[in-house]
């Protein structure tokens, strides 16, 4: 396991942890999903590039959708 991955899966998992306690203050759907998938994905993706993109998007959606 590479460093980069590691540090990268830390930082999207601290933004998923952000996600999951707003979600639960705001009662939010779409922050909490993101939240979730945020602080699960890491676990699964092995390449930076990837790791990267994946939380780039998932971090902007909740910005993007709002129910």
């Amino acid at each position: 396991m590479d460093q980069a991955v590691l540090l990268w899966g830390l930082l999207f998992g601290s933004i998923g942890l952000g996600f999951l306690i707003y979600a639960k203050q705001q009662r939010a759907v779409v922050p909490l999903v993101a939240g979730l998938a945020l602080s699960i994905y890491p676990f699964f993706v092995s390449n930076v590039y990837v790791l990267v993109l994946i939380g780039l998007i998932l971090t902007v959606i909740p910005y993007f959708i709002r129910i």
